[in-house]
């Protein structure tokens, strides 16, 4: 089954992003509401994405309308507020749809060792996961703005590791962000920066030998 002495998996537990990984954002309208405003496609993003803005609401310190109105005050000099405010709703508002392909290679690795979503992620990250019929994917979900920790802080993924049962040395971590693929490099895990499900499907290919 796997390429290790006596069957073993080349690591014991899977540790994976959710957003830019699993689950995926279309940002149709908020260009548009941008356009309308006269603004550069992606100012919202920025501003709304600043650490100052959007690290309160990932460590579960301010809710999804209040950093709403941090947005907007953070595009005020540039748009109205009641623009500032349009733009902010349409970015929390953004649909979003789960790569299937990314899905069903996870859903396959967690028959083998178990699956651990480690997320920087608002408080309603569990009730996304529902809405794309997700809840069961994973063996545990550590949610930042739930556990008052975020990436790249090592205790995050320490905690994810605790969590699966296995030590950190023994995971295989995945995420978009190459800042946190080295936090994770750093602490022994084996790290992959993902760009694409070919990517997911390269690391997990041990487990499916």
């Amino acid at each position: 089954m796997s390429d290790q002495p006596g069957g073993r998996p080349p690591f014991g537990a899977v540790l994976c992003d959710v957003d830019n990984v699993i689950r995926h954002f279309d940002s149709t309208h908020l260009e548009a509401l941008e356009r309308a405003a006269g603004l550069t496609e992606g100012t919202t993003k920025k501003v709304a994405f600043s650490p100052e803005v959007d690290g309160p609401l990932l460590l579960g310190r301010i809710t999804e309308q209040e950093w709403v109105a941090a947005i907007a005050a953070g595009l005020a000099g540039l748009v109205d507020e009641e623009t500032g405010w349009a733009l902010g709703t349409a970015l929390l508002e953004s649909p979003f749809h789960a790569d299937e392909a990314v899905v069903t290679l996870l859903r396959r690795a967690q028959i083998r060792v178990p699956l651990v979503l480690l997320s920087n992620a608002t408080l309603g990250l569990e009730r996304d996961l529902d809405a794309l019929g997700l809840t069961e994917l994973a063996d545990h979900v550590v949610n930042s703005a739930r556990v008052g920790l975020a990436k790249p802080d090592p205790r995050i993924f320490e905690l994810a590791a605790a969590r699966a049962g296995v030590r950190p040395e023994r995971c295989l971590f995945v995420d978009d962000t190459l800042e946190n693929v080295e936090a994770a490099a750093a602490l022994g895990m084996t790290a992959v920066h993902f760009r694409e499900a070919a990517d997911l499907e390269q690391a997990l290919a041990p487990l499916f030998v």
